[in-house]
């Protein structure tokens, strides 16, 4: 893939899935249920949040695509992981990692390097997640490394999002500093890219497309809003809104 195709190929994927209507099962933190949802909500997607025992094998065979979330990890959702992993590796479901405050725990670290080695088919993080996971400063060479090694697309983001699969790279400049002002951001831009792995058989292509729309979504929404308190409700708007033409105007990929 050129990175100039990239908007494009963005605009193509989220035309499907507007059309087809995703499901995405989310095991995710309790601060970011409502805005996970919602985002996934506004890009034309299915959510489902369910964690009970009881059902959730049920909610994951019927999905497209999962994401596993670590930001409030307590008992319960560790067994809906197990139980949701054991239905996605029997159907070849995609599903993305998102190790959230890796860096502050140990023990949490350790878990999430044994899900790692249940081969998500992308990780998205940023840089001291990264370096928790992998115990390698992020800089490019280490990015392919740790991509190769997990057989994992590897999107590390932030100011500038980088994503690899080992031997392909690109690098996304969008964005809005409000990003960083917002709880639950990244957590809702780790469903996007569950979202648009469901509808992509390119992981590395679905995992940079749907980075590339958060963030044109964001630097749009980051425009229109007087604050953090009304970014979030921006954002929905303009992921909501996105097409061709503002995603070929505003990207800035390298």
């Amino acid at each position: 893939m050129r990175t100039s195709e990239l908007p494009q190929i963005t605009a193509d994927i989220l035309a499907r899935l507007r059309v087809r209507a995703p499901r995405v099962h989310c095991i995710t933190n309790s601060v970011a249920q409502a805005f996970t949802a919602n985002t996934l909500l506004a890009v034309g997607a299915v959510p489902s949040m369910t964690l009970s025992a009881d059902e959730i094998g049920a909610f994951v065979a019927r999905a497209d695509a999962l994401l596993v979330n670590l930001g409030t990890f307590d008992e319960e959702r560790r067994g809906a992981t197990a139980a949701a992993l054991e239905v996605v590796s029997e159907r070849r479901t995609p599903w993305v990692l998102d190790p959230v405050f890796i860096d502050r725990s140990s023990p949490r670290a350790a878990y999430a390097k044994s899900l790692v080695a249940q081969t998500p088919d992308a990780i998205r993080l940023n840089r001291t997640e990264f370096m928790g996971l992998s115990g390698a400063d992020p800089d490019n060479a280490a990015l392919a490394r740790y991509a190769l090694d997990t057989l994992a697309v590897v999107a590390l983001t932030g100011t500038i999002d980088r994503i690899t699969d080992g031997a392909q790279f690109v690098s996304i400049e969008n964005g809005h500093p409000l990003m960083a002002r917002v709880t639950a951001i990244g957590c809702a831009a780790s469903s996007l890219v569950a979202a648009f792995l469901a509808i992509e058989s390119d992981a590395f292509v679905a995992t940079a497309a749907a980075l590339l729309a958060f963030g044109v979504a964001g630097g749009i929404a980051g425009e229109r809003a007087s604050g953090p308190g009304s970014f979030p409700a921006a954002l929905l708007d303009a992921l909501y809104a996105l097409d061709k033409h503002v995603l070929t105007e505003k990207a800035r990929v390298t």
